[in-house]
């Protein structure tokens, strides 16, 4: 593989946003600041040994005490070994998620010169367009153009396309949904009562970002990254993709490929469930990789506690086991300034809160 690979180019040409880069009439190389893997073998992946965890969410709200227990128990086990797992019946119309993401690729081929008054000033501001991750202060650019929006406590969105003003309320809506439904059964697993967690976290007037990334199509997708290694702040996020696949895990030690059955979500743990269990539910490592033929859309709404809350593991949590708090307290605005503010490093904001290894 290694031998057909095209040689990089040297030229390293201002950044604006890849998609703009991809489509260079005859492109058959990527820039030398677009490469992140030295060689072709540290970019592969396995499909997993084992089937990543699937939860019936219907299960969990089931008036049958054996089934909804058996599905809080599979829930708990899926947040312990994986930190990943697929939710089918979860009630999110295919039609909607389908219609969300078509609108997503419409906002992203709207033409550059209507897009720049999104350009990201700082990690707070409700709407943001841009590249790669922190372009500022990279120096090895990730194969991705995002948008993100806030979309709670309060609603933003860009005014093109209008197709995405119009359905991305009911989109969101639903995943909160799915969030609540599946908190309240985290909180369970944890052997605390059911609404728990939410109250602990503020989860009315929770934070919820809809994130799109775009990855076009890479001449080399060996050595290029569409995003590094990372963990993801808040809670849960959910995840659907357009048929492309290109998400990553890290399950003990390996990259494992992450392949999406039909009209089923995707959901990997967060930092701050780590910081809410104490640690008993890791949030999961998880990159993304491009490939040299189709263009990969994804859309992930991030969930997190509300951006006044001290987050820190659960008191119930610490009364029931008798323990020592593994996390320093920290308000969730604060650390998602330090998160988004830095170069995406692994679990490395994570760990400036870890009191202990464990």
């Amino acid at each position: 593989m290694a031998a057909t690979t095209p040689p990089l180019r040297q030229d390293s040409p201002a950044i604006t946003c890849v998609k703009k880069l991809a489509e260079t009439p005859n492109l058959n190389s990527i820039p030398s600041n677009y490469t992140y893997y030295t060689t072709p073998t540290e970019a592969t992946a396995s499909d997993p040994d084992d089937s990543i965890p699937t939860i019936d969410l219907s299960l969990l709200t089931s008036d049958d005490p054996d089934e909804k227990s058996k599905a809080v128990q599979e829930l708990g086990k899926a947040c312990q070994d994986w930190g990943f797992f697929t939710i089918v019946n979860h009630g999110i119309p295919e039609e909607l998620m389908k219609a969300t993401l078509e609108a997503t690729d419409r906002f992203f081929n709207l033409p550059e010169e209507e897009k720049p008054e999104f350009e990201p000033k700082n990690v707070l501001e409700p709407i943001r367009y841009g590249t790669s991750c922190n372009s500022a202060k990279e120096k090895v650019f990730c194969w991705r153009d995002f948008l993100k929006v806030f979309v709670h406590p309060e609603f933003h969105c860009p005014e093109k396309p209008e197709s995405l003003r119009e359905l991305l309320p009911e989109y969101c809506e639903r995943t909160r949904d799915v969030v609540r439904k599946l908190l309240k059964g985290i909180s369970e697993s944890l052997g605390l009562e059911e609404g728990e967690i939410e109250k602990a976290v503020d989860l009315q007037r929770s934070l919820q970002i809809y994130a799109a990334n775009y990855y076009p199509r890479c001449p080399n997708p060996n050595v290029a990254v569409g995003m590094v290694p990372h963990s993801d702040h808040g809670l849960l996020t959910i995840l659907i993709q357009n048929g492309v696949g290109g998400l990553q895990i890290q399950h003990q030690g390996k990259w494992v490929n992450v392949n999406a059955p039909s009209n089923s979500i995707l959901v990997n743990t967060g930092d701050h469930l780590e910081i809410v269990s104490n640690g008993k539910y890791k949030s999961v490592l998880h990159r993304a990789v491009v490939n040299n033929e189709k263009t990969r859309i994804s859309i992930a709404m991030a969930n997190g506690p509300s951006l006044e809350t001290v987050v820190c593991p659960a008191s119930q949590l610490m009364r029931n086991e008798g323990g020592m708090r593994s996390y320093i307290p920290m308000k969730y605005k604060d650390y998602l300034l330090s998160h988004q503010g830095s170069q995406l490093n692994g679990k490395a904001m994570l760990k400036r809160v870890q009191i202990q290894d464990y």
